[in-house]
């Protein structure tokens, strides 16, 4: 492979709630579920990059995301799973699926975040991410993203091979894919097939028929554990039979049309992917579904963002700002840190990155973020304060506190227009050495830096209280090289966190 095997498509957040059923409601003769636990996970487009990922490929997410708090549950999720977020702005709210279960089994599906809005343009990144894929996976649910022209336009001018699932709410594949991988369902409402005839007759005429309709090189009809029927042009049809399986078949058709794009993208043919995908589907069912497939970062991925106290703190407070600044085409600027023991040097900072557009976003370490960058006896004040003491700043419209080592899977979410570093960098190279540059590149953002109040520092500050120095470390006095080199070392390596 010599480029990201990209999957597009529609990403929603799926929620598994496990409980106990011991009683009926007294109110309504409906059983009544105690919770005991939950699991998030990407669905849709998401879950099979999460797939496609887990095998060790390089994968590449094209969807919408929207801004509120479950689109930035979404960027958390794959990050933690490997997967390169390129988000297209979404009007609306982020579409979720709730699966209440008792004893493995589905009591009651919530869905929840109403009709689909309209996805954003594309980046040129994107496009050029299109054009340059070892392989793409369109992972279609029927909410618009594989509608987009200029996104239909770059699948049909790639020359990677193109796997496309489609939904019966979406469009038709764009001419010349390598492989629809309609199910059986699927496949007879989108070719409008005539009852009457044998199971396998009718997937065999509903393949024939898409894969002419769609100028298709194979269609691949799956036939839950029987396998699947698989078209070519004028070939008799190949049946792939599935070993016995018997569970949990959530996700299964993710997991089959992902084993059969990163086969593609290895040069195997139509054939052995779709035999492959069949073998593999049938042991993700017969191993436990979603349930267990599930890689671990996915299972034990902290929140998003961790709710702080007030009005300005949190993924809902960031999401409003950030959509309405868009809505009235403002810029969005962010940065990012500690902040602990906020001083006059964070505070320059912050009002030099709020001139450069019409919001600022900061994103703040959570403690066990600062913990695990500068060490266990960090941070001195706790995020909440943190949050609280620069939502207060007449600079700073809203504050995202994160919980991982670098913001990355929060400025995949927020994308940001700006985004912002106090510091002097030139020594390394200039802003574009900047660890969250690439990042930003995904959807065209920039990274810039501003200076910094000279001498203005948190760990000099500390080290001076617990030296009994007063104000040591401020400009005209004196502070240990080592102390000061060891600022520097801070400073340039990590990823934000002043």
């Amino acid at each position: 492979m010599t480029g990201p095997v990209v999957v597009l498509g529609d990403t929603l957040l799926d929620r598994d709630v496990e409980g106990v059923v011991n009683r009926l409601c007294p109110d309504s003769p409906v059983p009544v579920l105690e919770e005991t636990t939950h699991v998030d996970r990407p669905g849709g487009a998401g879950l099979a990059a999460v797939f496609a990922a887990a095998e060790g490929a390089e994968v590449a997410l094209v969807t919408a995301v929207a801004d509120d708090a479950g689109g930035a549950r979404l960027g958390t999720l794959l990050a933690a799973a490997g997967v390169q977020l390129y988000a297209l702005p979404l009007a609306g709210a982020t579409p979720e699926k709730i699966r209440l279960r008792a004893r493995g089994r589905v009591l009651l599906r919530h869905d929840r975040g109403g009709p689909a809005g309209d996805p954003g343009e594309p980046s040129e990144a994107v496009l050029r991410l299109i054009a340059t894929a070892s392989a793409v996976l369109v992972s279609d649910y029927g909410r618009g993203v594989a509608r987009h022209p200029a996104l239909r336009a770059a699948l049909a001018a790639t020359r990677a091979p193109v796997v496309w699932d489609p939904h019966p709410r979406g469009p038709a594949a764009v001419p010349g894919v390598s492989l629809a991988t309609p199910n059986e369902s699927e496949a007879r409402e989108l070719a409008k097939a005539p009852p009457g005839a044998s199971r396998l007759v009718t997937a065999s005429r509903g393949a024939q028929a898409l894969r002419r309709r769609w100028q298709a090189g194979a269609v691949a009809v799956t036939l839950g554990g029987d396998g699947a029927l698989l078209c070519h042009a004028g070939s008799t049809p190949l049946v792939v039979p599935a070993p016995a399986a018997d569970g949990d078949t959530c996700g299964a058709g993710d997991r089959f049309a992902a084993t059969a794009t990163l086969a593609l993208a290895g040069g195997a043919l139509v054939s052995e992917a779709v035999q492959e995908a069949v073998a593999e589907a049938s042991a993700y069912v017969a191993g436990g579904g979603v349930a267990t497939a599930l890689p671990a970062p996915i299972r034990t991925a902290a929140p998003a963002v961790v709710v702080g106290g007030g009005d300005r703190i949190g993924a809902a407070a960031a999401g409003e700002v950030v959509s309405r600044v868009r809505a009235a085409g403002g810029t969005v600027v962010a940065t990012g840190g500690c902040f602990d023991l906020l001083h006059a040097g964070h505070v320059a900072t912050l009002q030099a990155a709020r001139q450069l557009g019409d919001c600022l976003v900061v994103c703040l370490n959570s403690d066990a973020s600062v913990a695990g960058l500068k060490g266990p006896e960090r941070p001195v004040v706790p995020q909440g304060d943190r949050g609280r003491l620069l939502a207060a700043l007449g600079c700073v419209d809203a504050v995202l506190i994160f919980d991982e080592p670098t913001p990355h899977a929060a400025l995949s979410w927020l994308r940001p227009d700006i985004w912002v570093k106090g510091g002097d960098y030139a020594s390394g190279g200039g802003a574009e050495t900047l660890p969250e540059a690439e990042v930003l590149a995904r959807w065209g953002g920039h990274t810039v830096v501003v200076p910094y109040l000279d001498g203005r520092s948190t760990t000099d500050m500390i080290a001076a209280a617990r030296a009994g120095r007063g104000t040591a470390g401020w400009p005209g006095t004196a502070v240990p090289a080592a102390e000061r080199a060891g600022e520097t070392v801070v400073r340039s390596t990590a990823k934000g966190a002043r």
